[in-house]
């Protein structure tokens, strides 16, 4: 069953934050993640949008999800992120 991988960040070093992005990008793709959406355009229909970037990315499964995220490559390109961005991220199965 396909799995959302759900990412809200607030951005502190745009420099950074850009280079650790073109570094995450082919790696999600290897394990195909598939971007769906991002906050550019997010509209609020009921509630509120605390201001984060919101990205979402579907993976064919949970397990795929959790192998991307607990992978030797993500953790080397983790660290491009350090200093650039404060994020929460949740994994959620698709309906």
């Amino acid at each position: 069953m396909a799995a959302l991988l759900i990412i809200q960040a607030t951005v502190t070093r745009k420099d950074r934050y850009k280079t650790y992005q073109e570094a995450v990008k082919p790696l999600m793709a290897s394990f195909g993640g598939r971007l769906k959406a991002s906050g550019v355009g997010l509209e609020v229909l009921e509630g509120a949008h605390d201001g984060r970037r919101l990205i979402v990315f579907e993976f064919d499964s949970m397990d795929t999800i959790r192998a991307f995220w607990n992978s030797k490559q993500y953790a080397a390109v983790k660290s491009l992120r350090e200093d650039a961005a404060k994020i929460d991220v949740w994994a959620v199965p698709a309906a």
